[in-house]
């Protein structure tokens, strides 16, 4: 988007965390510049970073806006990061709030995101904590259902994105990242049955949403399925104790 003065944004990410992925779409999506330092997630984070961010974690985001917001401010936490760029540049993503209607579709965005996160997020997190092959096609199933019943209502309206938007909303920004995580542990097999995805691609609403999102070039920018998958691996071994 273009706006009559440009912000000043640093932006603290790492292209392997989900949640440092929102902001990351949210800032391409709003054409807005900024300047990316990448922090390794895998070491001590070093005391210039602590010093911007105290808790260590990713994102982070340095803003400035000439007129507006003169000193710098540092934002710290996904939702918070991207929410605060959707506030501050109304588009596509999400209405500002100058009418009841727009109130009603953040409202929508808001209820889509939060049943990812109480009903979905935990079913997948469920599959990755089965201990067999057999527990683990089990709790796919138990997904696919969870899926079917919380999910695939609300994306009755999809153009392909949610509420009949033919571009990306702030319920993509915020659910996308495990969307593509998710399908690809499915595509590889090992942690999440490869049925999972099938399944879903079955949902007339979830196939068709899921499909949009993997071919979004903008939201898929900085995903490697293949390194995010060795990573997972790797960090589950070690939970379960096994040497690598």
């Amino acid at each position: 988007m273009a706006t009559a003065t440009a912000p000043k944004i640093v932006f603290y990410t790492n292209h392997g965390c989900p949640y440092a992925h929102r902001a990351d779409i949210t800032l391409r999506e709003l054409d807005l510049p900024y300047e990316e330092v990448l922090i390794d997630l895998d070491s001590p984070r070093p005391q210039w970073y602590l010093n911007i961010n105290p808790r260590g974690l990713v994102p982070a985001m340095k803003f400035t806006l000439p007129g507006s917001v003169d000193q710098e401010q540092i934002i710290t936490e996904s939702g918070v990061v991207a929410q605060f760029l959707c506030d501050a540049f109304p588009s596509h993503l999400l209405p500002a709030t100058t009418s009841p209607a727009d109130a009603l579709t953040r409202a929508r965005i808001a209820f889509f995101h939060q049943t990812w996160t109480d009903k979905v997020s935990p079913a997948q997190m469920a599959i990755l904590r089965a201990a067999t092959e057999e527990e683990r096609e089990a709790k796919s199933k138990e997904m696919v259902q969870i899926l079917k019943k919380e999910i695939e209502p609300l994306l009755s309206d999809a153009a392909p994105f949610f509420g009949g938007s033919a571009e990306l909303t702030f319920a993509e920004v915020m659910c996308a990242p495990f969307v593509m995580r998710l399908l690809a542990m499915a595509e590889d097999g090992e942690l999440v049955p490869q049925a999972l995805k099938t399944e879903m691609e079955k949902l007339p609403n979830v196939g068709r949403w899921t499909k949009a999102i993997l071919g979004h070039e903008k939201a898929n920018r900085v995903f490697e399925k293949k390194k995010f998958n060795e990573a997972v691996k790797s960090k589950l071994d070690k939970i379960r104790g096994v040497k690598m």
